[in-house]
C-alpha cells in the first residue's frame, strides 16, 4: 500500500485526482479550490493539518486564498490546535487530514471537541465511493462517515464539487449552533479534483447570515430563576467553561458586583472573573458544595467534575442552571429552576429582572471569606516550606512558575498531566478569561503542543505549556511545528521520569522496567537543539524562574527541561495497593 503521506504520482493510486488531466487556469477551478474559497467565504483564517493524498494540492490553494495553513507532524495534534482555536475565537477550528488513518487520528480529536463542547470542523479527503460501499479493497479505503457518526455533532459526505459549499456551510452552523462541537465533512477524490468553469463555480457563492442565532430563554423561566436566586440564603455562581466561551465576564462581573454573591470557578473558567477576587470562593469547594442552598450554574455541566450533583453536594440545596442545550437539563440531578438559552440572553434577562436587594445570610460571604483566607494562608505555607526543596519537587518548581506567570497574566497558560495538573491547576491564579487551557471535560492527555500551537495561532499572544513528561510524550514531535511556525510558546517539562513519579517498580522479576516508569534521565531541552529553539535545563527554582522570565520575554519558541526528583509525584487512581511495598502514601 502506498504511503498516505507520499504525493509521488509514480506511487499514487489510479483513482487519485492527481492522474487527472489539470485544470486550465484560470477559466477554470477544482473542488479544491471551490474548497478553499468557501472557507475564505464564512471567515475561515487558519487551517490546520497534515498534508498528502488526496489533499496536498487543497492544503496550496488554502494558502493561496489568504488562509494560514499550519501543517502539523501528526493529525491528533492538528486537531486539537484547532479545537483550541475554536474555543478562543468562537469561530470553528478547522481540521484538514487526509482519508483512512490520518482520518482517524484526526478524529480523536474532533470527539474530544464534541465533548468539550468546542466549536470545529474536521475535514477529510476520502476514497471514491463505488469499491469502499462493496469492500473491493481500494486505495485507504474506510467508510469515514459512519465512523465519525456517532463521535461527532454532525456529519456530513460531500459527492460533487457544486456541493462543497453547501457543506461547509452546514458544517459552520452545525458546530456553532446551539451547543458547539465537532463537525466532520467528508469530501470524496472525486469531489476535490472535479474541474469546474470559473464563473459557474463562483456562482455557488452566498454570504450566510446570522450563522450564531442567539437563543433567548423563557420569560417564566428567568422569572424562576430570579425569584430563587433572591430569596436563597447561602447562594454561590458555578463557572463553567462554557462561559469562557460564551464571553459573558462581562455580564457576570456585573451579576456578581450588584449581588455580592460568591462564585467558584471551574477548571477552564479560572480568570472569567479573578481568581484571587474578594468574592472568589476557589477555596472553599467543599464549603459550597455542602452548605449553598441555591447554586447557580452558568456554563458548567453536573458530570464527573461535579459527583454528578451528589457526594458532598447539599441534598436539600437546589440548582439553577444556564445552559443553552435542554438536553442537559435534570441529567444528574434535578434542577429546579433551568434557563435554556444562550449565556448572553440568559444573563442579560435575570440581570434585567434582579431586585435590588438579596435575602443572603449576612454571615455567608465573611464566612467564606475568613475560611478562603486561612486556606491561603496555608496553601503558600506549603509553597514556601517546598520553595527550596532539593532536588526539586512538583510544588518546589511551581512556586517559581507562579510568580513568573501572575506576572506575566497575558500569557495563555496551557496545562496537563497528572500532578502536574492538578497542582498548577491549584496554585496558579488567572486574572482573564480564556487564558487557561487544559484537558477539559474528559481529562485526556495528549493535547499540549496542539493546544499551545492553536491557542498561539489564534490570539497571537504569548504561550506558556507547562507538561508532565509523560504528557509530553503524546506530543512532543509536534514541537517542531512551533519552531518552524516561529511561535512564541515556552513549553516547560516538568521530568520526574515517569507516569506519576519514576520510582515504580515491576511486580514480578522481569527485567523490565514498570509500567510507569519513564527516564528520569531524559533531556528533554535538547528537542531545542534538533530544532533551533532556545533551550534550557534548570535544577533549581531560581533557574527556572530566570529561563521561564526570559523565555517569556523573548517571544519565540523555547523549550525548559525542569528537573525533578524521581520520587516527586503521587500515583492516580488508587492504585497504590498494588505495589507489596508502597513507595507512597497516595491517601494524602
Amino acid at each position: 500500500m502506498a504511503d498516505s503521506k507520499n504525493t509521488n504520482t509514480a506511487s499514487a493510486p489510479q483513482d487519485c485526482t492527481c492522474t487527472k488531466p489539470a485544470p486550465k487556469y484560470p477559466e477554470q477551478v477544482t473542488g479544491m479550490w471551490i474548497l478553499a474559497h468557501a472557507l475564505k467565504n464564512i471567515g475561515i483564517k487558519n487551517v490546520y493539518g497534515l498534508v498528502g493524498i488526496p489533499i496536498t494540492e487543497a492544503a496550496y490553494i488554502v494558502q493561496g486564498e489568504g488562509i494560514r495553513f499550519v501543517g502539523f507532524r501528526h493529525e491528533q495534534q492538528a486537531g486539537m490546535a484547532a479545537a483550541t482555536d475554536g474555543y478562543l475565537t468562537g469561530t470553528p477550528g478547522v481540521l484538514m487530514t487526509v482519508s483512512s488513518l490520518g482520518f482517524l487520528n484526526g478524529l480523536t480529536a474532533t470527539a474530544n471537541a464534541t465533548v468539550n463542547c468546542y466549536p470545529m470542523i474536521q475535514i477529510s479527503g476520502s476514497s471514491v465511493r463505488e469499491p469502499i460501499d462493496l469492500e473491493q479493497g481500494t486505495y485507504e479505503g474506510l467508510d469515514q462517515l459512519n465512523i465519525a457518526k456517532p463521535l461527532v455533532k454532525a456529519a456530513y459526505r460531500v459527492l460533487r464539487a457544486e456541493d462543497i459549499p453547501t457543506g461547509v456551510i452546514r458544517a459552520y452552523r452545525a458546530a456553532v449552533s446551539g451547543r458547539p462541537g465537532g463537525v466532520y465533512l467528508d469530501i470524496t477524490t472525486p469531489a476535490l479534483g472535479q474541474i469546474m468553469d470559473h464563473d459557474k463555480a463562483m456562482a455557488l457563492f452566498n454570504t450566510p447570515v446570522d450563522l450564531k442565532p442567539a437563543m433567548l430563554p423563557a420569560p417564566e423561566a428567568v422569572d424562576r430563576a430570579v425569584n430563587m436566586l433572591a430569596n436563597a440564603k447561602k447562594p454561590a455562581v458555578l463557572i463553567g467553561k462554557g462561559a469562557a466561551y460564551a464571553q459573558v465576564e462581562d455580564l457576570l462581573k456585573q451579576l456578581v458586583d450588584r449581588t455580592g454573591i460568591p462564585y467558584y470557578p471551574m477548571s477552564m473558567a479560572k480568570g472569567v472573573l479573578h481568581d484571587d477576587g474578594p468574592l472568589s470562593a476557589i477555596s472553599c469547594r467543599s464549603t459550597i458544595m455542602e452548605e449553598a442552598d441555591v447554586v447557580m450554574l452558568v456554563g458548567a455541566r453536573l458530570n464527573w467534575l461535579l459527583s454528578r450533583g451528589h457526594g458532598k453536594w447539599n441534598p436539600a440545596g437546589n440548582f439553577i442552571q444556564l445552559d443553552i442545550d435542554p438536553e442537559e437539563i435534570d441529567c444528574n440531578r434535578h434542577i429546579a429552576a433551568p434557563v435554556v438559552g444562550d449565556l448572553r440572553s440568559s444573563l442579560t434577562a435575570i440581570l434585567a429582572k434582579l431586585p435590588a436587594k438579596l435575602n443572603m445570610d449576612p454571615a455567608w460571604v465573611p464566612e467564606l471569606q475568613a475560611q478562603a483566607k486561612e486556606k491561603n494562608a496555608k496553601f503558600a505555607e506549603r509553597l514556601t516550606a517546598n520553595a527550596n526543596v532539593m532536588p526539586m519537587d512538583h510544588w518546589t518548581a511551581i512556586s517559581a512558575a507562579k510568580k513568573v506567570i501572575e506576572a506575566n497574566p497575558d500569557v495563555i497558560l496551557v496545562n496537563e498531566g497528572a500532578n502536574t495538573l492538578d497542582d498548577v491547576r491549584d496554585a496558579i491564579n488567572m486574572s482573564k478569561p480564556r487564558h487557561r487551557i487544559d484537558c477539559a471535560t474528559w481529562a485526556i492527555m495528549g493535547m499540549g503542543m496542539g493546544s499551545a500551537i492553536g491557542a498561539a495561532v489564534a490570539t497571537g499572544k504569548s504561550v506558556v505549556a507547562i507538561e508532565g513528561d509523560s504528557a509530553f510524550g503524546f506530543s512532543g514531535m509536534d514541537f517542531s511545528t512551533i519552531c518552524r511556525f516561529k511561535l512564541p510558546v515556552c513549553v516547560c517539562v516538568f521530568n520526574n521520569g515517569g507516569i506519576y513519579n519514576g520510582i515504580g517498580k515491576p511486580l514480578d522479576n522481569t527485567s523490565d522496567p514498570a509500567p510507569t516508569t519513564l527516564d528520569v534521565n531524559a533531556r528533554y531541552d535538547r528537542l531545542g537543539d534538533a530544532f533551533g529553539a532556545k533551550s534550557y535545563y534548570v535544577t533549581n527554582p531560581a533557574e527556572f524562574a530566570s529561563a521561564l522570565t526570559e523565555a517569556i520575554a523573548s517571544k519565540a519558541p523555547a523549550i525548559i527541561d525542569v528537573q525533578l526528583a524521581a520520587d516527586s509525584g503521587k500515583e492516580s487512581g488508587h492504585i497504590g495497593y498494588l505495589n507489596p511495598t508502597p513507595l507512597i502514601d497516595i491517601t494524602v
